[in-house]
């Protein structure tokens, strides 16, 4: 592994808890703003949403690992059609992973798609999906101005080129 590919797997990794972090934060701000649970329905269990917060915290990641290590230090650009797929994916992967539990664990697909509806109608799974482009698009921000560096910050008097 590379130079490069190591700091940008290390600045994903920080990014992904960093994710995780406000996507929880959100959501507490948001419930306690709202009056709202994150899951409504009771007959969801204990795991759904915790699940469905973990889902896209590992699809935000996975992408920002992908994005880090496929492009050159000299082809890093601020990404933000690939921060804004990221948002969508993390949205849909919020989504998703929560209409599978809950169809696993209620067992009806009536109920299933009635959760899925009140999950898509929440503010929850587009905060999930905000926070994700906002935080890929600084990840994006953070190797597009680091790459050129080459090694560590020098002082002004370690510079040989004045």
């Amino acid at each position: 592994m590379r130079d490069y590919q190591k700091y940008a797997t290390v600045v994903a990794v920080f990014a992904a808890v960093l994710y995780a972090a406000l996507v929880v934060a959100a959501f507490g701000m948001i419930s306690l703003l709202t009056n709202r649970d994150v899951i409504t329905d009771p007959n969801a269990g204990l795991l759904v949403g915790p699940s469905m917060t973990a889902a896209a915290s590992l699809v935000v990641f996975l992408l920002m690992l992908l994005l880090g290590l496929r492009s050159r230090p000299e082809n890093q650009r601020i990404a933000v059609g690939y921060a804004l797929g990221t948002g969508f994916a993390a949205f849909a992967a919020f989504v998703l992973v929560g209409t599978i539990l809950f169809a696993l664990n209620a067992g009806l697909p009536a109920d299933s798609i009635a959760f899925a509806g009140s999950v898509l109608l929440g503010p929850f799974a587009a905060t999930a999906g905000i926070i994700g482009f906002i935080v890929t698009l600084v990840y994006s921000m953070v190797l597009a101005s680091r790459m050129p560096e080459r090694g560590r910050p020098l002082w002004p008097w370690e510079r040989r080129d004045d």
